[in-house]
Order: C-alpha cells, then sequence, then structure tokens
C-alpha cells in the first residue's frame, strides 16, 4: 500500500489536472513558485497557529486534500495542508502546530511576514462520493476538514471522527458541521460508523493510522502520513557519490537520504515520503528510491 501511495503521489499532480473533480478547482503547477504574505494569524489552538496568505491577484485553484510547500527563510521546506474554502481565490489558509524547527519558524511569522509557497500540489486527493468516514486526529483535522465541508455540501452520506487529548488541543471545532463525532482522549471503534462498501479518508498520528489499515481492510481507504512508514522490504545497498569520491553503506532499514544526512546534515528534505521532491538529486527521490541492484550513484554529489 505504501509503494502504491508513493507512485499515486507521483502522477496525481498532472492527472489530476485533467480531471474536473468536484466540477471545478483543478491544482496549480507543483512548480510554481508564488511569494504570500501573511494576512492573518490566529491562535486556533494550544501550540496550532492559522495563517491566511495572500498574493498579488487570484491565486491557484486548489481541492480537498491539497498542501503547499513552504520555502522557510532557514531553508527548511515543509508541507501544510490547505484547510480553508477552495472557492475562495484570493487566499489560502493553512494551520500548524509547533513540534519541530519547520514549525516553529513558521509560527514565528505575524501579519505582514512574507513566504516562498510552491503548489498547491494533491497527494491525499477526495472523490465527492459517499458513503464515506473521515477519521482525524488532532492536526489532522487540516486535510480532513475541507473534504467533511464539501461533502455536507453535497449532501453525501458521511460520517466524522475527530480525535484529540482535550479541546483545547483540537482546531477548528467550531467550525464542524452538525453531525461531527468529537473525542476526547479516546480512540477505540473508530471503524464503528464505516460503511462495508464505503470509503474512508484518514489522517493523523502513525498509531492511529496504523490502527484504521489493521481494521479496514479496503481498497477504498485512502490517508495521508505525519511522518514517513518504516522500511520493511529494504535490501542493504552502497550509496556512491561520484563527484565526492564517497561511497556510504545503507543498511535493509535506512534510506540513502538518512546515510547521507548522517554524513551531510544540512541535506534539504521534507516529507520524506517520496511526493514533495524536496531531496531529489538527479530525478532520484533519496527518501525512499532504492536501487534494484546493489548500488545506487548519485553523480551530482
Amino acid at each position: 500500500m505504501d509503494r502504491f501511495l508513493r507512485g499515486l503521489a507521483r502522477f496525481t499532480d498532472g492527472y489530476l489536472k485533467s480531471l474536473p473533480l468536484m466540477g471545478k478547482a483543478r491544482p496549480g503547477r507543483p512548480n510554481q513558485a508564488l511569494r504570500l504574505t501573511v494576512a492573518e494569524r490566529r491562535t486556533v489552538a494550544d501550540d496550532v497557529v492559522a495563517l491566511r496568505l495572500v498574493g498579488d491577484g487570484p491565486l491557484p485553484a486548489w481541492q480537498p486534500g491539497c498542501h503547499l510547500d513552504l520555502h522557510l527563510a532557514s531553508g527548511l521546506r515543509r508541507q501544510y495542508s490547505l484547510c480553508g474554502n477552495p472557492s475562495d481565490s484570493t487566499s489560502y489558509r493553512i494551520a500548524v502546530r509547533r513540534v519541530g524547527p519547520g514549525s516553529t519558524e513558521v509560527h514565528a511569522l505575524e501579519a505582514g511576514s512574507t513566504v516562498t509557497v510552491r503548489g498547491p500540489r494533491n497527494a491525499f486527493p477526495f472523490v465527492a462520493e459517499g458513503p464515506v468516514l473521515f477519521v482525524a486526529g488532532g492536526i489532522g483535522i487540516t486535510a480532513i476538514l475541507p473534504m467533511v465541508l464539501e461533502a455536507h455540501r453535497r449532501n453525501l452520506d458521511w460520517r466524522l471522527v475527530y480525535t484529540g487529548r482535550s479541546t483545547g488541543s483540537m482546531p477548528f471545532l467550531d467550525e464542524l458541521p452538525p453531525g461531527a463525532d468529537v473525542r476526547i482522549g479516546r480512540t477505540s471503534d473508530l471503524l464503528r460508523d464505516a460503511h462495508p462498501d464505503g470509503a474512508v479518508y484518514c489522517c493523523g498520528p502513525t498509531g492511529m493510522l496504523a490502527a484504521v489499515r489493521r481494521d479496514f481492510a479496503s481498497k477504498r481507504l485512502h490517508f495521508e502520513r505525519f511522518s514517513p512508514p518504516p522500511i520493511v522490504d529494504g535490501r542493504p545497498f552502497a550509496l556512491e557519490l561520484r563527484r565526492s569520491g564517497v561511497t556510504l553503506s545503507v543498511p535493509a532499514d535506512r534510506s540513502a537520504l538518512d546515510v547521507l544526512r548522517d554524513l551531510r546534515p544540512t541535506v534539504p528534505y521534507s516529507c520524506r515520503q517520496g511526493f514533495c521532491g524536496t531531496c531529489e538529486v538527479g530525478g532520484v527521490r533519496i527518501c525512499v528510491d532504492r536501487p534494484t541492484g546493489d548500488r545506487l550513484v548519485l553523480e551530482e554529489l
């Protein structure tokens, strides 16, 4: 499933441009750089801020499930789900929980700050058909909320289970449509309302995703990860940096990116799941790609 999703993520941007998803919005070119301004900064939960970003004119269209690549002043790149209204072409909204250096840098942005973004791109597309169950954990609501609102607007047969440690930690509670199942500190029986022939869209922490994947063995399960999946079928290989004349050993349970960053901590990366392209070197996405043989050669490093 993870290998399939990595492949899906790579062609989704181009494929979706040919589809009238939900009758209108299409994502912008994934490599289109935009210089946007923070028009509003608002605290929406404990350690979570929502930023409204505007440009000089209409922004590229997007669908539920899309995210932006933020290029931060430090050189870090991070992806954040668009969680506003797709019909609003004047602004984008993202919400960010402070959990590391990238998100801490985002939290330091104020109204009037500028930021470079690329996208929107979609590795988590929503097909507006019911019945559908949405499962969101904490900040995972950012990817799920636009889907829920679209399903509600279309009068689909939908359910939402939204879990969190406390109400104070859960953003956008005030924007949920009637009928949402909000659970505090309880993550059991997440799939109680899942229709056997319906779809499930899930975004949240690793433990939640593992539980949903275990309990809902269906091709109609769609999910977005916060962190990369463990490598379970890898083989060891040699990573040759042709320009540097260095060869590194990559064990079966690590990626080329992991090993390379031990040597060069400044090597850029972001999603670690193969869809953002930040770590791509010579056509190789070193966070996920492995050679068919026993050696991977990177000519540019």
